[in-house]
């Protein structure tokens, strides 16, 4: 019954936060419906895309969703569910929510533009690139990552399109392929056909249960240096096109994944509550030390996208705010997605107490394989045909979004690079000048970045995920920080970010400063290797970055509290 009580209370608190906490940001901060959108006012066609706010929510929450409200609440289960538990809670409504909604907000209100130019309106532009730097550094971590996972979860040992006994790489490998066709046809069909969006969504649906059929009996068969090749071709095509034609319609179908995988879910945790099918072994707390480290700052690192995240202030800024039709729908879709993803944490962390004892005795390659495990489990025993289903078509749920973090990130990066070498003034990379056009080009930056993500991921650095974690929620600290100096400058009351901004820069600088400081040592001792070195020196230059930016912001919110104690 520990299982039910999770689930129950946990949505009753997140379904309140939004209910009541929300609604209360929207009105501090001054949400306007009848205000034009960027969408409307700067619409291109290809970045700015007035989108239904159904089809937006599946953009959005498949963005920031991806594998990690699984991998965060599993790996830190080694608490006990009460702190895994609370930092979802407490994190998606009072961290997460207003990080994500705030961030939507801001950038609504500045064109549509990214954490940086918010920041360059209230910091000035020396902070302002200094953000878009640090920025960039995370999203390289973020396409080098992605693409390690995407990869490794495609790659067979086969090779071409594999039928009969087909496993569970090809199965999933093949699916993807179809969804991304799919999602262009879609695309097609609603912006270019006049198809209405209930009928596409009817449709699509359909095809994505016959491409579940197929993909479990038709695989795609590829090697995982050729995954990573084709990979990079397809997120650099994926960063450029339209909207509408892919990121949209893709995102949006990929939702229905997501939404189905946690109704099974919540489903098989009532059914083994009475059926006594599987039993939650997960205590409610094991201890201050684990092996993952200490509670603070482990925990709050470890569980991200369940909670609060960075890399949500970068989608919301740098997809979301250019399709938003109404500033109506920046709450539920801004806080609300955020909320929603805490409820799939908590669905984890339930998941992983099913399996516990398995898992912490190492018998799971990954905590995407304990999740499907553990909610397979609900249905039935291991390995009976109801397990196996049901553990395939969650574990093939987690790659799509996987992959559907990695097109949105790669197209964020070059939002970010052209910004970065945009004088004041300058609206694109047309009226830049001189080696400034070839770098805030496009391609340009889009080209840079997938290659480095692309030969870091493919070299399978572990490193990457250690530094990862710390970057991204650092990364949250900042935006939180932004954001509240934006709200300062123009009289918002902006009190309520200021325990979440402190929080997570105290506990992420506090991670990377111990990060630097084990690196340090153990290149002292002589038993560094060249992912060590990278990881001190990608450490210790977000540090630098982090603590020049943080010190420039509390400078920007101590002038504007003294401004207002002079008014008043």
């Amino acid at each position: 019954m520990t299982a039910i009580l999770i689930i129950v209370v946990g949505v009753i608190c997140l379904v309140c936060g939004y209910v009541f906490y929300g609604s209360w940001l929207a009105k501090q901060w001054g949400v306007d419906p009848t205000r034009k959108t960027p969408a409307y006012e700067l619409e291109d066609g290809v970045d700015y895309v007035p989108a239904k706010p159904a089809v937006l929510m599946g953009h959005h929450y498949s963005s920031i969703a991806g594998a990690g409200p699984i991998n965060g609440p599993v790996q830190a289960a080694v608490f006990g569910w009460v702190p895994v538990f609370l930092w979802c809670v407490i994190g998606g409504i009072f961290f997460g929510g207003v990080q994500d909604f705030g961030s939507l907000f801001a950038s609504v209100r500045h064109k549509g533009k990214s954490v940086g130019e918010i920041i360059h309106d209230t910091m000035g532009k020396r902070a302002a690139r200094l953000f878009s730097i640090f920025a960039l550094l995370v999203l390289v971590l973020v396409i080098a990552s992605f693409v390690n996972v995407v990869a490794g979860t495609f790659a067979s040992d086969n090779w071409g399109i594999t039928t009969g006994t087909v496993t569970g790489n090809e199965t999933t490998a093949m699916v993807s392929v179809l969804f991304i066709i799919l999602a262009i046809v879609y695309g097609l069909l609603t912006n270019r056909a006049g198809l209405s969006t209930n009928v596409a969504t009817v449709i699509g649906i359909v095809c994505i249960i016959a491409f579940l059929f197929v993909g479990l009996n038709v695989g795609l068969a590829l090697s995982r240096t050729t995954w990573i090749v084709l990979i990079g071709v397809y997120i650099t095509i994926a960063s450029l096109v339209p909207v509408w034609i892919l990121l949209q319609p893709r995102d949006y179908l990929s939702s229905f994944l997501l939404y189905a995988m946690m109704a099974v879910a919540v489903i098989g945790i009532f059914f083994s509550a009475f059926a006594g099918t599987a039993t939650f072994e997960l205590p409610a707390f094991t201890g201050w030390s684990t092996s993952i480290g200490t509670l603070f700052p482990a925990l709050f690192i470890t569980v991200a996208c369940g909670a609060c995240s960075g890399f949500h202030s970068l989608i919301a800024t740098g997809t979301t705010s250019k399709q938003l039709s109404s500033e109506a729908d920046a709450k539920p879709i801004g806080y609300g997605s955020m909320l929603i993803e805490s409820a799939l944490a908590l669905i984890a962390l339930i998941a992983v107490g099913m399996v516990f004892t398995k898992y912490t005795n190492g018998e799971f390659g990954s905590p995407a394989v304990a999740f499907s495990s553990g909610i397979a489990l609900m249905f039935g025993a291991e390995e009976s045909s109801v397990y196996n289903t049901v553990y395939a078509l969650l574990t093939l749920a987690v790659s799509v979004f996987a992959l559907t973090s990695l097109d949105t990130g790669t197209r964020l990066s070059r939002f970010m690079f052209t910004e970065l070498f945009l004088k004041e003034g300058e609206a694109s990379w047309r009226d830049a000048t001189g080696i400034r056009k070839f770098l805030a080009y496009p391609l340009t930056g889009t080209l840079i970045m997938v290659v480095i993500g692309c030969v870091l991921g493919g070299l399978s650095l572990s490193q990457i995920w250690g530094l990862f974690g710390a970057a991204n929620q650092l990364l949250a600290g900042l935006a939180l920080l932004a954001v509240a100096a934006w709200l300062g400058n123009i009289g918002r009351n902006n009190k309520m970010f200021y325990i979440p901004m402190c929080f997570m820069l105290i506990a992420t600088l506090t991670s990377l400063v111990m990060t630097v400081y084990n690196k340090i040592v153990l290149i002292g001792a002589g038993g560094a290797a060249w992912g060590d070195w990278f990881q001190l020196i990608f450490a210790a230059a977000m540090v630098v970055l982090a603590v020049i930016l943080a010190i420039e912001g509390i400078q920007t919110l101590s002038s504007q509290a003294k401004a207002k104690k002079q008014k008043a």
